[in-house]
């Protein structure tokens, strides 16, 4: 074997040999095609109403529905990775997502449908923390940010590619076509997994705690009232209830796995001071781009008057060119050092949202899209050098609870942060027209108050980057 061949072998649990780059490939492909699934799904919605005969609420619960089980998932994903084994896990998730997709091609009413949904969410919340976890277990922590950079390429290429795929699909079929090329991806990559995807992580059993796994309805539970902030017809009462309820499910969790001696989740990794901070910039800078990505469209119809197709394609060269970029900051990271390289991204995201908020009159399109890159490529700097950063501020058997805390405590920000801005842009605006301002001028004054506070934000993760201590030693 020469020596270029044995760099790209690596020796799974019982000491077999394995191809790491198709291991690699085969990981990204399904996580790329469970990405795709999440992004081209709201274009659709329209068609779902129309077929289902159902309300534009009713076919919003296909994404809050989604994002709460996901949520729940993401912190059972350790054990799971701990005690059924990556190889089993990774089959066992894609054929859940191959059933629900299936689920979803054939259902004749709307529950239907939405189960077929749920067991995707399921699919999806386990898989993506485990394949970070699994990446970078098997990576030396100098090549890290490299690998981490790939992940970063094909997550970014999904928010891309995802709308052009289910724009392509419903103009020569109907919906049922996306869901036929997600069986046939699914169903690519099951073959491919079970030559390509080995035990590659020592297990370490331990019986599951079923109350701690209960209380992680708490967590969704915080994400359905942060979700329903800002829309009409809200139950106060109601919601603060919920939230009451889930911030003591949330409470007696934390300190379930602050005093079991075999906690579901290792939240004792929030001990280490880069980790948190990791956890801050990458929810932060997540916090950025998924705020561009909502609010950007809308103010794209709203102020500049275009057609939801062409807001829908204003977005697509940020996330090319976030996509880009992601390979090329994992491999800066691991030559200079993971400070500097995402002090760069939130100089980016700080500068692209200080433009918006300091732009006289309003932006053309044009304009906007080359703020969203800045925003979006600065991003590429921060988000998967973060997580890495995590990972390697710790020791090597917690990284997938660490990934799993990352994942989740992302997933929260990211929907705190558009409930923010989303009720900033609609508290604004109805204020200043009870004022006496126009709708035209209340509406673009609104987009900009939303701009100052993005900009705020930003400022303060572009502290916490600087607070972040040197890991030239553990890079080099």
């Amino acid at each position: 074997m020469s020596q270029e061949a044995q760099k790209d072998v690596s020796y799974d649990l019982n000491g077999k040999p394995f191809n790491r780059p198709w291991f690699i490939f085969v990981l990204l492909f399904g996580s790329f095609t469970m990405s795709i699934s999440q992004s081209s799904l709201s274009t659709v919605y329209p068609t779902f109403m129309r077929y289902f005969h159902i309300s534009a609420t009713t076919v919003q619960w296909l994404t809050t529905a989604f994002m709460l089980v996901m949520c729940i998932m993401m912190p059972v994903s350790p054990w799971l990775l701990n005690n059924i084994g990556f190889r089993t896990l990774f089959i066992s998730v894609i054929v859940l997502f191959d059933i629900g997709s299936l689920i979803i091609l054939f259902a004749p009413t709307f529950p239907i449908m939405m189960f077929g949904r749920i067991l995707k969410a399921i699919a999806v919340g386990i898989l993506f923390p485990s394949y970070q976890s699994v990446l970078l277990y098997i990576t030396p922590k100098e090549k890290r940010g490299s690998t981490m950079g790939m992940a970063g390429l094909v997550m970014g290429s999904a928010l891309a590619v995802g709308p052009i795929i289910s724009g392509v699909v419903l103009k020569f079929t109907d919906w049922h076509g996306l869901f036929v090329f997600f069986i046939a991806s699914a169903t690519l990559i099951l073959f491919l997994s079970f030559h390509a995807i080995k035990d590659v992580m020592p297990h370490k059993q331990s019986s599951l705690d079923y109350v701690s796994t209960f209380l992680l309805v708490g967590f969704a539970g915080i994400l359905y009232v942060v979700n329903m902030i800002g829309k009409p017809n809200v139950n106060v009462g109601q919601a603060m209830l919920i939230l009451a309820i889930s911030i003591i499910f949330v409470a007696v969790f934390v300190y379930r796995q602050w005093t079991m001696k075999h906690p579901l989740l290792q939240l004792k990794v929030l001990k280490t001071f880069n980790y948190d901070l990791s956890v801050l910039l990458t929810g932060i800078s997540y916090i950025a781009l998924i705020v561009t990505t909502i609010v950007f469209p809308l103010y794209y119809q709203d102020i500049l008057g275009v057609s939801p197709f062409i807001s829908g394609m204003a977005l697509v060269p940020g996330a090319a060119f976030l996509s880009f970029l992601n390979p090329l900051t994992g491999k800066l990271a691991d030559r200079i050092g993971f400070k500097k390289t995402m002090l760069s991204g939130m100089s980016m995201i700080v500068l692209g949202w200080l433009l918006l908020s300091i732009i006289p009159g309003t932006p053309n399109i044009w304009i906007m899209i080359v703020l969203a890159m800045l925003i979006e490529g600065g991003n590429a700097f921060v988000m998967m050098p973060a997580v890495t950063l995590g990972a390697n501020s710790l020791p090597k058997e917690v990284v997938a609870d660490g990934t799993a805390v990352t994942t989740t405590a992302r997933q929260i920000l990211g929907s705190v942060g558009v409930a923010v801005s989303t009720l900033v842009l609609t508290n604004v605006a109805r204020s200043q027209q009870a004022s006496g301002v126009s709708a035209a001028l209340a509406n673009h004054n609104a987009y900009h108050v939303v701009f100052i506070t993005m900009f705020i934000l930003e400022v303060v993760g572009l502290c916490l980057a600087f607070m972040i201590r040197s890991t030239q030693n553990q890079t080099k």
